[in-house]
């Protein structure tokens, strides 16, 4: 089976000196199970549900999710909490419960504590679908995953190595304490460092969380240079956080340097490798292909074409064949593909996609 790791339009507007590679007309296995394009979700009623209003990263996937499912028949309702806790998630899921959705995919402000209202919902015929940032494996059927654990942290890490240097102080800035994806990614960080000595002149100061919100984002922002004055790389593997770090650090002056997970549009006057920017180089990954795919593998619960079980396979429409493998936390997922840098060379022209 291909993977197709990045949509068309990303792959065209990207110089990667490789050529993207297309889904043929006949590239179908007899084993994939979706039924003709433009009516597999035919009446089909999904809940999108995010983790607070305000997220650029999620309107783009979301929005990506949304004509997804209508171009295949279907309706989706996008709710926000009030605010990115847990609490204000299972107000959301209690309500959405007893509105005869057909599936819910939601991306978790908390690992744990949605399970008993996830449950309710699979109970109640709900099929649940996850991502962005997974509940656990007993609270979702499948988690799609917009690049691997260990990829993303491998990445960030050596940013950090290259930046700094390759050694000195730095410091993270994530955003809930609780968020999935963040803690995975940060523990996988930490694993990388104990486990290869070109990282032992790093060191990990402090973990802050901003909790996605620009303002609490920006101050522990300062907060970090107030207390750690040899500071040289703060890693944000959050859209909100890396664009309230970014412009505090150059809107200042200080010479603590920036990467982690952004978006093109919010970070092209951050970019540089020079003093007067304040990020050299970040990451993330395709936001419209991870929403399509969401949508596709959602769609396919549904229909009953996956389980969410390892070893399924299903067509996610233009994106190519899909499989699902056993993720990090021993449930199952759908892996987008690897994380993207973003610098100079590229950042202008992905600003214009998203």
């Amino acid at each position: 089976m291909k993977k197709k790791v990045i949509s068309a339009i990303l792959c065209g507007a990207m110089v990667l000196g490789t050529v993207c590679p297309v889904l043929a007309a006949d590239d179908k296995s007899e084993d994939t199970k979706t039924e003709a394009a433009g009516n597999s979700a035919e009446g089909k009623k999904i809940a999108l549900v995010g983790k607070a209003a305000g997220n650029a990263f999620f309107e783009i996937a979301a929005d990506a999710f949304k004509s997804t499912v209508e171009a295949e028949g279907g309706t989706v309702e996008t709710v926000y909490p009030e605010t990115a806790t847990a609490d204000a998630q299972i107000k959301v899921l209690d309500n959405l419960i007893s509105q005869d959705f057909d599936a819910i995919c939601i991306s978790a402000n908390d690992v744990n504590a949605l399970q008993a209202k996830l449950e309710e919902a699979m109970d109640a015929g709900i099929k649940v679908s996850s991502f962005d940032s997974a509940p656990n494996k007993d609270s979702r059927e499948i988690f799609v995953n917009q690049a691997g654990t260990k990829e993303v942290a491998q990445a960030l890490m050596d940013a950090v190595l290259d930046i700094s240097g390759g050694e000195g102080q730095f410091a993270i800035l994530s955003a809930t304490s609780q968020s999935a994806n963040q803690n995975a990614w940060i523990d996988a960080m930490k694993t990388i460092m104990e486990g290869d000595d070109k990282y032992s002149k790093l060191e990990l100061v402090d973990v802050v969380y901003g909790d996605d919100e620009p303002q609490k984002s920006t101050d522990q922002t300062a907060a970090l240079l107030q207390n750690y004055k040899d500071l040289k790389v703060i890693c944000a593997p959050t859209t909100v956080g890396i664009a309230a770090a970014a412009k505090y650090l150059q809107d200042n002056g200080s010479e603590c340097k920036l990467t982690g997970l952004g978006l093109p549009s919010e970070m092209q006057e951050y970019t540089g490798d020079d003093a007067d920017h304040s990020c050299p180089y970040f990451y993330l990954w395709d936001m419209q292909g991870l929403g399509k795919l969401s949508a596709y593998t959602t769609i396919a619960l549904i229909n009953g074409d996956i389980t969410g079980a390892k070893d399924d396979k299903f067509t996610a429409g233009d994106l190519g064949d899909y499989t699902i493998t056993d993720a990090d936390d021993g449930g199952t997922e759908v892996v987008l593909g690897a994380p993207l840098k973003f610098d100079t060379s590229n950042i202008e022209e992905m600003a214009k996609l998203y």
